[in-house]
Order: structure tokens, then sequence, then C-alpha cells
């Protein structure tokens, strides 16, 4: 695990690693790049889970900040060249002298790249409803076509402590205000949402709570514990601002009568406690339980911008100074495609000013990517649905991963699967 990037700002502390660095080179026989660059690799999102792989099988490896993309480098082995085979990875073989010169290269002061030491996969947990529907979620979709092992877990679960044994855990496109997705305007006689209503009120009364938005708060709180604790948390799409929401509202009924069986009560938006959330403040709920929204966080009806002038741009960051954020952005472009969801990018009004903005719209001035500590712990917030599929609709098919293996938006995704298992610098004070 890293601790936040603002303690890494030691000159003599960064001139330390570049040597550990040289001296783990000289340690191994050879070498495996995995270039990241846009040209050759074939593909990246693979690419990730060969890293991984590795770790998993007691090896080390380097995660090459702004060196062609962000490239990895690994140890040699007849193993790992067999399994770049198999998941038609690039890669090419390096001589201990040619890897030398490459971690030389970047040890420059003069070059704005950095070698960061991986060490040990994080043990990755997915929080996602059983029985989802085929068009969620990314992330799970992503994790399994890179082939990165993960456990699903639910309510019950979390309210449970089992997070404890979990240092990621990516929230899955939840309603965590106990509206059910604010789908009922549209959806409220279509049988999944009435099933799927049924099935967590019937959850909600088993865990001992009074309704479904009174089991999201408990874990929320109970998430937020996690990240405090100094686990990592990933969301998108409208588990990122409906969290919050969820957070501010604590001890507030904001649910109407469809949705919890009583009114909401008065004067509820003056009552919500920005201080209790981690990235939004002074947002504006929306009260109409028909409007597919819940507050005036998400930008999807504010944005005007044609679909052929839909990109964002990624930050760029100083791989020595602020490796968190850089090891973030890791891409072969800095133009990401975007791409819609109930929640799809956030008004910059309504940010912290303590959080880092890592990708934005400059024509709606619209943040799509963001990042923020809490405690010992790190979050990460991405919107939109699908990073392949513009207009996600529901029951649409899922998006085939085999068609975009090169999706700088999935790579977003997966820079935050990977960062956590970068060696933690220990630094006296």
């Amino acid at each position: 695990m890293i601790r936040p990037f603002k303690l890494y700002r030691q000159t003599k502390h960064l001139v330390l690693i570049a040597l550990f660095f040289l001296g783990t080179v000289s340690s191994w026989a050879s070498f495996i790049l995995l270039p990241m660059d846009a040209n050759l690799q074939k593909n990246h999102l693979k690419a990730y889970g060969i890293t991984f792989w590795t770790l998993e099988q007691g090896q080390k490896a380097q995660w090459l900040l702004n060196y062609r993309g962000g490239s990895f480098l690994l140890e040699d082995s007849k193993a790992t060249r067999k399994e770049c085979q198999i998941r038609d990875v690039t890669y090419i073989i390096l001589s201990d002298l040619e890897a030398e010169k490459i971690l030389i290269e970047i040890s420059s002061p003069s070059k704005n790249m950095e070698a960061v030491l991986l060490e040990k996969t994080p043990k990755i947990a997915v929080y996602s409803p059983k029985g989802k529907k085929p068009w969620d979620d990314a992330v799970t979709m992503v994790l399994k076509y890179a082939e990165i092992p993960f456990d699903v877990i639910y309510d019950a679960e979390v309210l449970d402590d089992t997070l404890k044994i979990y240092e990621w855990v990516h929230l899955h496109h939840e309603d965590f205000t106990g509206q059910f997705g604010k789908f009922y305007g549209s959806y409220r006689t279509a049988n999944w949402y009435v099933q799927d209503k049924l099935n967590a009120e019937i959850a909600a009364k088993e865990l001992g709570y009074t309704s479904v938005a009174a089991v999201k708060l408990a874990v929320s709180l109970k998430i937020k514990e996690f990240v405090k604790a100094g686990g990592f948390m990933f969301a998108m799409c409208s588990a990122t601002d409906s969290f919050d929401i969820s957070l501010a509202a604590e001890g507030v009924d904001i649910c109407e009568t469809m949705f919890d069986g009583d009114p909401s009560e008065a004067n509820y938006q003056s009552k919500l406690d920005f201080s209790k959330t981690l990235a939004f403040k002074d947002f504006k709920l929306v009260r109409n339980p028909t409007e597919y929204e819940f507050s005036s966080i998400d930008m999807t009806r504010k944005r005007k911008i044609k679909r052929t002038q839909d990109y964002f741009s990624l930050m760029e960051y100083s791989a020595k100074w602020d490796p968190i954020p850089t090891m973030l952005c890791q891409n072969h472009t800095l133009l990401v495609k975007g791409f819609m969801g109930q929640t799809t990018a956030f008004d910059r009004q309504n940010i912290k000013a303590s959080v880092l903005v890592m990708g934005e719209s400059k024509l709606n001035h619209e943040a799509r990517y963001i990042h923020g500590t809490i405690g010992k712990g790190m979050w990460t917030f991405y919107g939109g649905h699908d990073p392949e599929d513009y207009q996600h609709l529901v029951g649409d098919p899922k998006t085939e991963l085999d068609l975009h293996p090169n999706s700088p938006g999935y790579r977003l995704i997966l820079n935050n699967v990977l960062f956590p298992a970068a060696k933690k610098k220990e630094q006296k004070t």
C-alpha cells in the first residue's frame, strides 16, 4: 500500500529510491518489458493482468511512470513469456544492461519519469448485488478480461466487517440513497424493477433494518471506515454522488413514500451535513421522485457537448514528486473519449477544494476523474458508466472488451486496481 503523495516530497529520499532500483536490476538476470505506448502494445488491458500475475508468482515488478505510456518491467522467465503469448500481450526481452540504461534515464532529474517498485497484489472486493444485470459493470468486466482475481461482496458482508480482509474495493453502480436508482419514473412497472425493489426490501428486513435507505447508510458508513483505516476505494457512475449524498443525509429522511413507505421529512435540504462527505459540497438534491437524477453534482443534463467533441483531458503530474496521481493517470494518450452515465461528470462548483481533479472536460468545465484521501486511505471517483459505450441504456448488451484491448478509458480503471501494489516508502519524521 502507498502513503499519500504529499509524503513523497523529499529529494534525498527519491535519490535513495533510484539507487535501490538500480541495485534491484543487477540481481535479475534479464527482463521483460511490457511497452504501454500507443503503437506497439497489442493489448494494454491484459498487460495489467500479466503484471498482476507475476506479482502473484512471488516476483517483483516495476511500473515505469511516464516511460512509453507507463510500461512495466518484469523479471524474465519462461512462464511469463508463455503467459504473454497466451494473452496476446506485446513484450520485449531486455538484457540487464539494457534495463539498467532505461532506469538510469528514468532516474535523471531532467526526466519527468519514475520507477515504482510493485511488490504485493492487493486483495480485491467488488461491492455488487447478486444477479446484477448484464449491462453492469465496467470494473467487473475489465477485471475478468484482464484475468485479475476478485471477490464479490454485498451488504451482509460489508456489515459483517468482511471488508477488513481486503485492501481495495470497487462500488458497483449502486444507489446508496435508497431510492432504487431513481428508476421509478420510467421503470416502476417493469418486472426487473419490481423484483429488485422487493428483493432489496426483504434483504433489509433480514439484516434488521426498517428500510433499504437505512441499510445503504450503514453500508456507506462501513465503507468510509474502511477507507479511513487505510483502504482503497474506487467508484463509478451513480455510486460516486449517491455515496456522498448518503453520508451527508445521515439521520435525515430524504426518501419519498414510494421508496421507503413514508414521506421525506420537511426541509431536508437544509439538514444535509457536507462535512461528512468525501468529495462533494453544497449540492442541491433533486426532490422529484420521478426525475432520473440525484442532485446538482451530476452534469448529465447541464452539459452541452456534442458526441464528436466529448473528450476529457488527463492532468500531467511530476512523477518524482507526485507518484500517486501520476500512477492513476498513466496512459498512452492524454485525451480520453467521454462517455455517459447516470452520473456522467461532476460539477466543479460542488467539488471540495481538497479534492484532486485528474481529468476534466475543458469545453464544459466539468470534472470526470477525481481523487482524494481520508484518514490513512484513498478514494477515486470516475464519472460515466462504460468507457467504450457512449450512452449505455438499460437492457443493452455488455461491451465486448476483445474489441477494445487498447481502451484508454478502461486503463484508468486498471491504474486504480494496480497502484496499491506499489511499495510503501517509509520516511523519517
